[in-house]
């Protein structure tokens, strides 16, 4: 008998898996192509993963796949520095039996992404450049200032209005605007107790640190604009009616490259510009917008469409006829998607937008 042990060689041999991501721990399937290798929990790390696949599977072929969720694109890229070819994808996207989607638990998930990821059905989700990445963190957390902003207000409102407190005729429209009278006016407001006041001061306070905020990152903003990997780009876009400096930024920042998307019906898609559908033999049903969307970009483009409409002679004219057969919401989509068709335009072709073009 041979003295010799034999050394595990994996080489050529796909080893592939299946990971659900926590805080506190990873659940991960391992498999290849012809079995269900085990089911385990592991330390959250890319590296103990690494560790274990290479323990177990040397020389092996490695590949992982993870649903994008809380911890976002940190794992992905540790799991590619240890040499495992990871994608990221849409929680959406996996296919789900109906079981596994009535008894949820983590070993199934694990399993079903592994599983998924054999048979080729998953399309990975586009990953950004960590510097895109913070200046996307940078937009969206500038957008939680201001909807906070729009809170407080809203709190001291309903604050007045419950107090019985009305506002005058002088400030009502100022109220409207939240103009430094209005400010003063309420600071001058006297309830039956101290502490009542003080509700009132404290929330005003809040909101004033608010507006101070969103200054100092608009300051930001607009300095982060002029630099050079972005003010090229900011000046074609901002050439288009209705797009400003912040909307500009927002669309770099959410797509980071037109060439992502190979037409416009895919970018529409991506934002949620597109009916949800029910269609069966010969019937079709359209609903409403589609849920799946980046909201914060559609926010930004719808918005900026109802600007475009009356400021830009062609869409102005489009407008005109959409609502003379649908409802004016209706038909600001139809010219938000007219805006992002000029949008990517600009932007493949490098160039400012030329007005009375439909």
């Amino acid at each position: 008998m041979s003295g010799k042990v034999k050394q595990l060689d994996f080489t050529g041999v796909n080893i592939y898996a299946g990971i659900d991501t926590h805080l506190k721990n990873w659940r991960i399937t391992i498999m290849t192509e012809d079995l269900h290798h085990k089911t385990f929990s592991s330390d959250p790390s890319a590296k103990s993963l690494a560790c274990y696949l290479r323990k177990n599977f040397p020389n092996g072929n490695y590949y992982s796949a993870y649903e994008a969720g809380f911890c976002g694109y940190s794992a992905h890229r540790s799991l590619l520095e240890e040499g495992i070819k990871n994608i990221v994808v849409n929680p959406a996207d996996v296919p789900t039996k109906d079981k596994e989607r009535k008894q949820k638990e983590d070993s199934r998930d694990s399993r079903k992404i592994a599983r998924a990821l054999i048979n080729g059905d998953l399309e990975p989700i586009y990953i950004p450049t960590r510097a895109t990445e913070e200046l996307r963190g940078f937009i969206r957390y500038r957008k939680s200032i201001v909807r906070d902003i729009s809170r407080y207000k809203a709190r001291i409102k309903s604050f007045l209005y419950r107090h019985g407190i009305d506002i005058p005729d002088e400030h009502y429209s100022a109220s409207r605007y939240w103009s430094s009278n209005f400010t003063e006016w309420l600071k001058t407001i006297k309830l039956s107790t101290d502490y009542g006041h003080i509700v009132l001061l404290k929330t005003l306070e809040t909101v004033n640190q608010l507006r101070v905020t969103l200054l100092q990152m608009n300051r930001e903003l607009r300095t982060i604009s002029g630099q050079e990997q972005y003010k090229t780009q900011i000046k074609h876009l901002t050439s288009i009616p209705g797009i400003g400096i912040i909307s500009a930024m927002t669309i770099l920042a959410e797509l980071e490259t037109m060439l992502r998307f190979s037409n416009l019906n895919k970018l529409c898609s991506y934002i949620g510009l597109v009916p949800t559908t029910n269609s069966s033999s010969d019937k079709e049903r359209a609903g409403g917008l589609s849920p799946r969307c980046n909201r914060l970009l559609r926010e930004v483009i719808v918005e900026s469409a109802w600007v475009a409409a009356r400021n830009d002679p062609a869409l102005s004219l489009s407008y005109s006829k959409l609502c003379t057969r649908m409802k004016k919401t209706n038909a600001i989509i139809r010219i938000a998607k007219k805006l992002l068709g000029r949008v990517r335009f600009v932007l493949i072709n490098e160039v400012e937008y030329k007005y009375a073009i439909v």
